[in-house]
């Protein structure tokens, strides 16, 4: 009996790890058609991995389809299954993305952890941060007023922490970094859509009448915060912030010591603004110490822009200042 299409790129899978469209084709000698087909199927199984865009797209083995994982069933309720469901995600070194108990189960292997007792562990840690958030958001006015002797914001929320002690970053907090490193525009429009409906709350039990992006400050061809502000699509006045160019440029997540953060945010943000408003909300990734709303809600308020400033960040640091340096 003749070998499927199928059978015949598995088989070439165990001599090589990786091929292109192009050269399945020509081995094979069927069809482009007829391959995209197999390799379709194939990455929806996850035998291969699909790794790049057109025109250049290599088809790679899954090392770790399924000699990485052999049990991937933990003994939970179903409430406690779903929580995992929803969470946890990991992003493999081979840019794979894994969620729920399966990922959970590989974490657990990884780490040498007992997957039953961790997630019990993971479950009651996880609601031990959520328990503190007010209709989805932390309120992390406490963190700035303990950081900063003046503080201009009039509130501050973040839609979750960065990362979490044992367990280290939030589903959010990876797809932060990750969509930010790889200027992944579809990783992007996710965050976007886990956070709108929070922000509009937000933007409902404020009273919000202006909103403002905190401005980059490296250059990417795919800036984080500018897709951001196009895939939230909030109806209402945006006010221009701008990052100013110096002679070298020094992202905030560099600095350790919070009076340079304060220094660095209060002479390379600047607002252009002629408008007035009641209240502003400021949008930004990630809050470390807070310098950088802390000082852009100072320079609205001394220029008459607006009576209240509102912080507003997609992640932020769990305790004290604690530096976020990889987003």
């Amino acid at each position: 009996m003749k070998k499927t299409v199928k059978t015949q790129v598995i088989e070439l899978f165990a001599h090589k790890s990786e091929y292109t469209i192009k050269e399945l084709t020509n081995v094979l000698e069927v069809s482009r058609q007829t391959v995209h087909k197999v390799m379709d199927e194939l990455v929806h199984e996850k035998f291969v991995l699909k790794v790049g865009s057109a025109p250049k797209v290599f088809y790679v083995l899954n090392v770790v389809n399924k000699s990485e994982i052999q049990n991937t069933d933990i003994v939970l309720i179903d409430s406690d299954r779903e929580y995992i469901e929803n969470n946890f995600m990991l992003i493999g070194p081979d840019g794979s993305r894994t969620e729920g108990v399966k990922a959970f189960m590989r974490w657990c292997q990884k780490t040498k952890q007992l997957p039953e007792k961790t997630a019990h562990e993971y479950i009651a840690t996880l609601k031990r941060y959520n328990s503190i958030k007010e209709s989805g958001l932390i309120h992390g006015n406490k963190k700035i007023k303990d950081t900063f002797s003046t503080v201009y914001l009039d509130d501050i929320y973040y839609a979750d922490f960065y990362s979490i002690e044992r367990f280290g970053k939030t589903k959010l907090g990876q797809m932060l970094l990750y969509a930010k490193k790889s200027q992944d525009k579809k990783m992007i429009k996710q965050i976007a859509e886990l956070i709108k409906t929070r922000v509009e709350e937000l933007i409902r039990t404020k009273a919000i009448s202006a909103v403002g992006f905190i401005p980059p400050t490296e250059i990417r061809s795919v800036q984080f915060m500018t897709e951001i502000q196009k895939d939230l699509k909030l109806h209402l006045p945006v006010i221009e912030l701008i990052k100013a160019k110096t002679e070298v440029i020094v992202p905030q997540k560099t600095i350790s010591k919070l009076e340079d953060r304060i220094i660095n945010a209060d002479s390379t943000i600047f607002v252009s603004e002629n408008r007035v408003f009641d209240t502003i909300l400021l949008i930004d990734d990630a809050v470390g110490s807070g310098a950088t709303l802390n000082q852009t809600a100072k320079k609205i308020k001394q220029l008459g822009i607006a009576k209240k400033v509102i912080g507003f960040s997609i992640t932020g640091s769990a305790n004290g200042f604690d530096i976020i340096n990889e987003a």
